[in-house]
């Protein structure tokens, strides 16, 4: 017996998940470089509701830089980072 045809959209190709090379590198840039971490974020969440994909890399790397964001503001108002000014 043979399957029932498959009808609606095919999946991507393997060797073509921009959903997932944009959410990867994403969160790869958002602790090496952040402003390259948004815009990974932001192509990564246009190409997953393009496609219909959930956007789960471009919410974690949302994630990070927002809790990147929030450590900085604290550890500024703690005056943490104060020593590091290099002046005397």
């Amino acid at each position: 017996m043979t399957p029932p045809p498959y009808y609606g959209e095919q999946p991507p190709a393997a060797g073509n998940d921009k959903v997932t090379l944009w959410g990867i590198l994403g969160i790869v840039f958002a602790f090496l470089c952040w402003p390259l971490g948004i815009v990974f974020a932001v192509l990564c969440l246009n190409e997953a509701k393009k496609v219909g994909k959930p956007p789960t890399l471009a919410y974690v790397t949302f994630g990070i830089l927002a809790l990147g964001l929030v450590i900085n503001i604290i550890l500024i108002a703690t005056g943490a980072l104060s020593g590091l000014t290099g002046s005397s």
